[in-house]
């Protein structure tokens, strides 16, 4: 097992959850200060990083490509190299479970001329990476050795990156990132364009570090144009917390009676709030307070009391602000009275494991009433939850987390087969549940 020996866990019915807590850093723009930090010119500083497991792969890849990464104090030092200055790594480049730094390093990649081995986990490569690599190739990158579109592949970057214009096939943030990425060194204007608007970390931070790419309307998405031979300028970078990661402490909340949660500093750009705008009409009591503005995008602190959850329809076109939330809602739906529809969910099947059949699976073993179609996850809910499964987390973390949390307010104890894989994203998630009050027992 590509995580060693398993660590099951076992989430018991709790008491009212309280408290005021910080989530760490969100995990997307983790690996983008990162990664910019390594493309600009001069040192940048960078506070909230998460320090978990893929983010810390992202960090030990680009120092293994000659850019200079320390944590001093609290915070995080990148010494920039400039766009296509990273050097040939000496051995394979290890990405570990991490899907995100793969397909943006990936996109880094192709700005520079050498050649370079990428590997991962049992998990990440199993995961198809043909979405990414058929733009990279148009702009010059080339397989030398591999099987397929999975790790590990021996990739070779062209001597100058040629600009496209590349329609994506389906809404994807990572996809449109590494096309960005690549063409920072390619000559003229690469331009990516999306039918449905995706995550803008990645736009964002570009004008951060001082080259904004040109944005226009494109139907409901947009065209997204960055100029070649770029100029970044090394910059300070504040991470807010990461929505995803808080999405657990607020369901936890929501489900366990007499529980009041207030999450401080959470990332609420709009690309990414989907699920709190669901929970909203799912009846949640639940406020986005304080809102302002750190480093470029949006942030809140979140309060949320124990609510009564109606279920509802989830549209397709919120899926890409929501993807990775969905196993969370799902468990959630079992709370909620009447059923929950949640449409477009095409991409939770290339995840770390297939997502939507594993989450559907860990319902039925809970005795909450389940069905795939397609694309489509119904779950019918009575208001509350029996539990008493265990649950197969197939090595994907937020299935671990989602099914730990649906136990917390459940009348059956809920167990996981494996906790391990949670230190890729949240290593702080047992510690944090436990300071506000969950319970949770070794063992399964």
């Amino acid at each position: 097992m590509a995580h060693g020996t398993a660590i099951p866990l076992t989430a018991l019915r709790s008491g009212p959850l309280r408290g005021r807590i910080k989530v760490p850093g969100d995990k997307s723009i983790s690996h983008r200060s990162l990664i910019f930090g390594a493309l600009a010119t001069g040192e940048t500083t960078i506070s909230g990083l998460l320090e978990a497991g893929d983010v810390l792969g992202t960090a030990d890849v680009l120092r293994r490509m000659g850019a200079p990464i320390e944590k001093r104090g609290g915070t995080w030092h990148v010494k920039g190299r400039g766009t296509g200055g990273l050097q040939a790594p000496d051995g394979p480049l290890d990405f570990g479970n991490s899907g995100t730094g793969t397909r943006l390093m990936m996109g880094v990649l192709t700005g520079h001329s050498f050649r370079a081995t990428l590997t991962g986990d049992t998990s990440l490569s199993r995961r198809p990476m043909g979405r990414v690599l058929k733009p990279l190739k148009q702009m010059g990158l080339s397989i030398v050795e591999g099987e397929g579109d999975r790790l590990p592949l021996t990739i070779q970057g062209p001597r100058r990156a040629i600009p496209i214009s590349y329609a994506l096939d389906v809404p994807s943030a990572q996809v449109k990132s590494a096309i960005l990425l690549a063409g920072l060194g390619a000559p003229g204007e690469t331009t990516v364009i999306e039918t449905e608007a995706t995550r803008d970390h990645t736009e964002r931070m570009l004008a951060h570090f001082g080259w904004a790419p040109r944005i226009e309307a494109h139907g409901r998405g947009r065209r997204i144009t960055v100029r070649g031979d770029a100029e970044l300028r090394g910059q300070r970078v504040e991470v807010p917390g990461d929505p995803s990661s808080a999405a657990f402490l607020v369901a936890a909340a929501l489900i366990v009676p007499g529980s009041e949660v207030m999450v401080e500093n959470v990332l609420i750009n709009p690309s990414r709030i989907g699920l709190y705008l669901t929970l909203q009409e799912m009846g949640a009591d639940l406020e986005l307070a304080n809102r302002r503005d750190q480093g470029g995008e949006p942030v809140a602190d979140i309060r949320v009391r124990h609510s009564p959850l109606k279920g509802v329809r989830v549209p397709p076109e919120r899926a890409p602000s929501m993807i990775d939330e969905y196993p969370m809602l799902a468990a959630l739906a079992a709370y909620a009275k009447g059923e929950t529809r949640m449409e477009g969910l095409a991409e939770l099947k290339v995840k770390e494991s297939d997502r939507l059949a594993a989450t559907a699976a860990g319902l039925h073993a809970n005795g909450v009433a389940a069905h795939v179609d397609g694309d489509t996850l119904t779950v019918k809910g009575s208001g509350a939850a029996t539990g008493g499964g265990t649950v197969a987390t197939h090595l994907d973390h937020r299935i671990a987390m989602a099914f730990l949390t649906l136990g917390l307010g459940s009348s059956k104890p809920v167990s996981v087969d494996d906790t391990t894989m949670i230190q890729t994203s949240f290593p702080e998630f047992l510690g944090l549940m436990r300071g506000l009050g969950a319970t949770f027992e070794n063992g399964s």
